[in-house]
């Protein structure tokens, strides 16, 4: 997937660094994410679920908290108001450059910021928090042993996750001041909470918060055998995958009518690595994104079929597509066509209709089931066209692939 890193200026005048992932095709949305508190834009989690929301179509903005990452500022001087304040300003730029983001994500501390900005992002009709605590002062469990010292002198120096970070009396005054629970009550918007049971960072308790204080549409998943950052990459996907299910509900994910005809034109497949994983890709086809991975024995991460699964995905939508024209043109009463498919290697000896006699050949394994009140005579005739469908045709005639390199 394309990302585009740029700036945007933040509430306080500073330079924040922003990365937007952006499908191959259209947009079907924009949504914006909220990093945990300390982490970056580029944290793993941010990362992970931005690129794999990408891959199906929607775009997401993420970016750099004032003194993160890559963005200017001392992050002694950010405050929870002052993040809030970033995340509007960073869905006013979406809105100015593209178009607004119409679904909000947050993690950890930014899942808390995110609740508090969704009021003053209008545009948006969906709000995921991940991991998000019920009180932003939940942080302070962080660095509990040294919120005397900090009261005490103003400014003082605490690690977190093994860096070292300065934490003012004026950020504990300020998340003290929240009342996030009246934001979550007041939302008027679409909420998802998805947390893990077994998150020994930010407990389970707070969705429960969450949940309770919110009003209707809202819903729960849990994230089981998740950690607090999800550094698994299969829960990352899974989060992605659950936010666009449960998005759909909520958000318009189509993209505009094409004009009548336009879906004859022949169309490219695209395919990119999305650097997530050893083998993850992204297939483009027109605006249709999907994505493809080996299974975990192969290396991969299994996020998606392999390439044998959509080649056998291909003849299987093809042999049922070309059984359901036939069958419509002669008024038989078929009424559903299941086909499941498998690929394996056999000798070429074992098989006496193959004109290889050596080595190895590939073997489809085809299995069709017709429901429907079909005589004898229309089973055979629909299952003689079953063997005429184009990629039937495609796949077992000589085949020319043209290779070139890119200019």
């Amino acid at each position: 997937m394309p990302t585009e890193r740029f700036q945007f200026t933040s509430e306080g005048g500073h330079q924040l660094a922003a990365a937007l992932d952006l499908p191959e095709g259209t947009p079907l949305a924009y949504a914006l994410f909220a990093h945990c508190f300390t982490c970056g834009k580029d944290v793993l989690a941010a990362k992970r679920i931005a690129v794999a929301l990408a891959a199906k179509g929607i775009a997401v903005l993420r970016f750099d908290f004032t003194g993160l990452g890559s963005s200017e500022g001392d992050f002694a001087n950010a405050t929870f108001s002052s993040n809030v304040a970033d995340l509007v300003r960073a869905a006013d730029h979406l809105r100015e450059t593209r178009k607004a983001p119409a679904i909000l994500i947050g993690h950890s501390l930014g899942g808390a910021a995110m609740l508090a900005a969704a009021g003053q992002i209008p545009d948006a009709k969906a709000v995921v928090t991940i991991a998000a605590p019920s009180d932003p002062a939940h942080v302070t469990g962080l660095f509990r042993d040294r919120i005397e010292d900090i009261r005490k002198h103003g400014k003082v120096e605490v690690q977190l996750a093994g860096r070292p970070f300065h934490i003012t009396s004026e950020f504990l005054d300020d998340i003290a001041g929240h009342s996030l629970m009246a934001e979550v009550t007041n939302l008027h918007k679409a909420l998802l909470i998805m947390h893990s049971p077994t998150d020994d960072t930010v407990g389970i308790d707070n969705a429960t918060h969450i949940f309770v204080a919110a009003k209707h549409p809202k819903s729960f998943v849990s994230l089981a055998g998740a950690d607090h950052l999800l550094s698994g990459k299969r829960d990352a996907s899974y989060v992605a995958g659950v936010i666009v299910a449960w998005a759909e509900r909520y958000v318009d994910l189509a993209l505009p009518e094409q004009p009548a005809g336009s879906d004859r034109t022949p169309r490219s497949v695209v395919v990119r690595e999305t650097g997530s994983g050893k083998f993850q890709q992204t297939i483009s086809v027109g605006p249709h994104q999907m994505v493809a991975d080996e299974p975990i024995a192969a290396g991969g991460d299994d996020t998606g079929p392999g390439p044998y699964d959509l080649v056998l995905a291909g003849l299987g939508a093809c042999t049922s597509m070309t059984m359901r024209m036939y069958a419509e043109r002669k008024s038989l009463p078929l009424e559903r066509v299941t086909v499941t498919l498998n690929h394996s290697k056999i000798h070429a000896e074992d098989c006496a209709e193959c004109e290889t006699r050596v080595g190895m050949l590939d073997q489809f394994d085809r299995v069709i089931s017709m429901e429907g009140a079909l005589d004898v005579e229309q089973r055979r005739k629909l299952m003689e066209i079953a063997d005429k469908c184009p990629v039937h045709r495609t796949l077992t005639s000589e085949i020319r692939i043209v290779t070139s390199a890119a200019d």
